[in-house]
């Protein structure tokens, strides 16, 4: 199974003593954030995109190019992509260059983002949200699987013979997660595509995370790309830890209170309670996390958001310590432990896909259709 880390790159004030990072000191952290996440030997480190204030990592691919020139085995993802608003012609060169720099420790996350007003900053409408989402991923595969392209679609200028380039590293595309929180109709894409789908586990109570990683797994299934209990899962988390639960809550009460998201809403103790946050000793977060089986099934993949609500780099750069010292060998021992033996460890990497050749299904646009088509036959 992964582990890592996620952020989603906020420049947020510190409330415990006023300070607010430049975006210079924010964009450093996140690099030291994943160094630090190589060196405790997690498996992911995940950026955001984001295009808004307060947010800094609008270019996650530079930055991820960055990263894969100071570490060695760390996977390079991002949380997310937005298929939306990005030309896919520019998705599918810039991950396409990124595999080549990082020796294919890449994969990445498509989602339709949430923010209204970025949509017409990139001329688009967020009321095609789902529409654009559905389009551009559809030539985004094509992209990355022929070498002559001839498209035409209703959001973006046609393609005549085009070629993307560079093409794909051992002409093998990086494997795609689909990020949603609420919309059901990304959990078709991703069964549809047999691609991982990722809930990010943080606002919902256990409910709505079990219904939408239950609709995934069911349409995954059902596109004949295994059992639902084999389909692709990640899921998301966030914790703070120190040797007590007194002391957990009250270091990281005052960055509660005034997070931009959830601050001056529920209290910290009615929040933990009711989403899958954990504050609290090492020992509570492993009894959490191998809790989310319990309702999301065996999953692949599990990150943590650790670095949000103006927490100072230090205390994360220790959490993070903390994590891979005494949590995450903890959590790789008990969930495969209860893993059946069909059930995959892990999501597919490069070196999975490129092991399977090319007649494996990921190298087919819509496998899901070539599949039901032969069937017909």
């Amino acid at each position: 199974m992964q582990f890592g880390i996620f952020t989603v790159g906020d420049v947020t004030t510190d409330p415990t003593n006023g300070r607010t990072p430049t975006e210079a000191e924010r964009i450093q952290a996140m690099v030291a954030i994943g160094e630090k996440a190589e060196e405790v030997g997690l498996d992911v480190f995940a950026t955001g995109e984001h295009h808004n204030p307060p947010f800094v990592p609008s270019s996650p691919t530079t930055m991820l190019g960055y990263l894969a020139a100071r570490t060695e085995r760390l996977i390079l993802s991002t949380a997310t992509t937005l298929i939306t608003t990005n030309d896919p012609v520019k998705i599918a060169e810039d991950f396409a260059m990124l595999q080549h720099l990082a020796g294919g420790r890449v994969d990445l996350m498509m989602g339709r983002g949430n923010t209204g007003p970025v949509y017409p900053w990139f001329g688009k409408d967020i009321r095609d949200g789902i529409p654009l989402a559905v389009e551009n991923y559809h030539l985004l595969r094509r992209l990355w699987r022929e070498q002559r392209i001839d498209w035409e679609g209703r959001f973006r200028g046609p393609l005549q013979g085009f070629t993307s380039t560079p093409a794909p590293l051992d002409g093998t595309p990086p494997f795609v997660w689909h990020g949603s929180i609420r919309s059901p109709e990304i959990a078709e894409q991703a069964a549809y595509y047999g691609d991982g789908f990722f809930h990010n586990n943080i606002f919902w109570n256990k409910e709505h995370t079990e219904q939408i990683v239950r609709l995934y797994r069911q349409r995954f299934e059902h596109y004949g790309h295994g059992s639902a209990d084999q389909a692709i899962v990640g899921l998301g988390g966030q914790v703070f830890m120190a040797e007590t639960e007194a002391e957990a809550k009250k270091r990281f009460r005052p960055y509660f209170d005034n997070a931009p998201v959830y601050g001056h809403g529920p209290s910290l103790e009615d929040f933990t309670e009711l989403t899958p946050l954990t504050v609290g000793t090492p020992e509570q977060v492993i009894e959490r996390t191998l809790g989310f089986a319990d309702y999301a099934g065996d999953y692949q993949r599990q990150l943590f958001l650790m670095d949000h609500a103006g927490l100072p780099l230090d205390t994360v750069l220790e959490q993070i310590d903390i994590l891979g010292r005494e949590v995450v060998p903890v959590l790789r021992k008990e969930f495969e432990l209860r893993r059946p033996e069909h059930v995959p460890s892990d999501p597919p990497t490069h070196t999975s896909l490129v092991a399977a050749g090319p007649d494996a299904p990921h190298h087919l646009v819509e496998p899901a259709r070539d599949r039901m088509s032969a069937e017909s036959n």
